[in-house]
């Protein structure tokens, strides 16, 4: 249990800020890179986490089941404010998740499990590093250029805040899609991510029938999918092609079909 993941979701959420304050109306409408999604849309779905982070709303039988949609849905009912008004849920909302965030870091609810429905179960102080994934996947791949359309620079990713999103991408690789994917893996498959971010861990198949494939620290197979960490985070979400940014060695058949199949939300 670090405090890595707080650190890094107050660091992006500051750098989003920055970006929030350089962009005018007319940008706000431009389409992101996350389809069918303004720019704005981005900004509202961010809101709508840590809205409902900070005030959980009570169950709702009629939503759905499938996170990319209720994050749609989500998104959809905020399609009539102004881009004042989704600002201001960001800004109110955002730092009240943060503390909150800061709060889970602390034992003994640290390493409570918290169901994140449609996305597993996770360490309360794992939840940090969920704000610190989305806040910079969405900004620095559907906002920014070269695919956004924002040219505002921001610092460079560093380890500090591409690790942490990481952490989270693969504690969910198991859960988020269940037998589909851990079909897939027939052998052990070790992912090397390099550069800012940098991790090695081995995919192994799950040990028996109803059960998870599971992701442990460190290389044990002939079987090696090598990419930048940067790269991971927009080909793991199904934003850009594997092919483009993967390289394969040992038994690449056993390869594809992990990567066909992965779809990290």
């Amino acid at each position: 249990m670090t405090r890595q993941g707080f650190e890094a979701a107050r660091e992006s959420s500051e750098q989003l800020n920055a970006v929030i304050a350089e962009v005018d109306d007319a940008q706000w409408e431009a389409p992101s890179a996350c389809a069918g999604w303004r720019v704005i849309d981005v900004i509202a779905h961010l809101a709508a986490l840590a809205h409902e982070a900070v005030e959980p709303p009570p169950p709702d039988p009629t939503a759905p089941s499938n996170r990319e949609r209720y994050h749609d849905l989500r998104v959809d009912q905020r399609r009539g404010l102004s881009h004042a008004e989704v600002i201001d849920e960001w800004k109110h909302y955002g730092p009240r998740q943060l503390d909150l965030l800061e709060m889970a870091q602390q034992p003994p609810s640290a390493d409570t499990p918290v169901e994140v429905p449609g996305l597993g179960t996770y360490p309360r102080h794992l939840l940090a590093n969920t704000m610190a994934f989305n806040v910079f996947c969405h900004l620095r791949n559907d906002m920014l250029a070269p695919d956004g359309p924002l040219s505002i620079p921001v610092p460079p990713p560093t380890d500090r805040l591409v690790a942490p999103a990481v952490e989270f991408m693969l504690a969910g690789v198991p859960q988020m899609q269940g037998p589909e994917l851990t079909a897939t893996v027939t052998a052990p498959l070790v992912l090397e991510l390099t550069g800012p971010g940098a991790t090695t861990v081995t995919v192994r198949p799950a040990k028996g029938p109803h059960t998870r494939l599971t992701i442990e620290a460190g290389a044990s197979g002939t079987t090696r999918i090598r990419s930048a960490a940067t790269d991971f985070v927009a080909w793991g979400t199904k934003r850009k092609p594997w092919r483009n940014f993967c390289q394969l060695t040992g038994d690449q058949a056993a390869a594809v079909g992990f990567l066909d199949c992965l779809d990290i939300i």
